[in-house]
């Protein structure tokens, strides 16, 4: 089979391993999936031409063999060496990375700002949500994990690939957000924040939430219009990111 790959030393094999780092992920343009519900969204959603190769395990028979032929078939051993999880589901894709947008959709009305999040799970649980409130574009600010991370992409379960996610600045992102008249409101506790049950009556929001243990930057809390958080009537002292993020995105969805 010419493309059968049996060795771990092949050329091909070694720049897709390279792919689980971001460095080499940023310099090679590209970045690996794996699993079937993650290839079949990206199936669903993406252009094939973005696809560099489909990958399949020598003995994988599930689902996907019927909807599309792989480029390359590896051995069982390699699959576990490529694999991420612990079981792998003997299924991977190669994708390009798309160009990077540095405009803000100018029709949207709902935006989620993310600063500086670095835990893969929070993160990819926070574009899910995003996705699932039908907001219009997500913001993700200096310092924030790599979107490409195998966590974040397992995490967002191809929410990553049903609406804008936009890398850059995050004051950059404040200032044109502000200039189409959308509030911003930055999760924060000072004297001025205002609970959210008292922010309901906007219609177009984005909301910034910030780093597990530093919160939002000062920087970002004093660009925004208000500063909001979530009334805790229990004993928790804080909310884990993702959840806080969930209540806010949910409570302002159909604001």
């Amino acid at each position: 089979m010419d493309n059968m790959i049996s060795s771990a030393q092949n050329n091909q094999f070694k720049e897709w391993r390279k792919l689980h780092q971001a460095k080499q992920r940023r310099k090679l343009g590209l970045y690996i999936i794996e699993g079937e519900h993650l290839v079949q969204e990206a199936l669903n959603y993406l252009p094939r031409e973005q696809f560099e190769a489909i990958i399949f395990s020598e003995n994988y028979q599930g689902f996907l063999t019927n909807e599309v032929s792989p480029d390359f078939v590896i051995k069982d051993s390699l699959a576990h060496q490529l694999s991420q999880t612990e079981a792998s589901q003997g299924i991977f894709a190669v994708i390009r990375l798309p160009e990077k947008m540095v405009q803000l959709p100018q029709d949207g009305t709902h935006y989620l700002l993310v600063d500086a999040v670095q835990d893969p799970g929070n993160l990819g649980t926070m574009i899910r949500t995003a996705d699932a409130f039908n907001y219009d574009a997500i913001i993700l600010g200096n310092g924030t994990v790599d979107l490409y991370n195998d966590k974040v992409l397992r995490s967002t379960q191809g929410s990553l690939w049903h609406l804008p996610i936009i890398q850059m600045p995050l004051d950059e992102a404040i200032s044109q957000l502000q200039s189409q008249n959308i509030k911003v409101l930055a999760t924060a506790l000072n004297q001025t924040a205002k609970s959210y049950k008292d922010l309901t009556n906007y219609h177009s929001v984005a909301i910034i939430v910030g780093n597990e243990g530093q919160g939002v930057h000062q920087k970002n809390i004093d660009l925004s219009d208000e500063s909001v958080f979530i009334p805790m009537p229990g004993r928790s002292e804080s909310l884990n990111v993702a959840v806080a993020t969930g209540i806010l995105l949910s409570e302002f969805a159909n604001s």
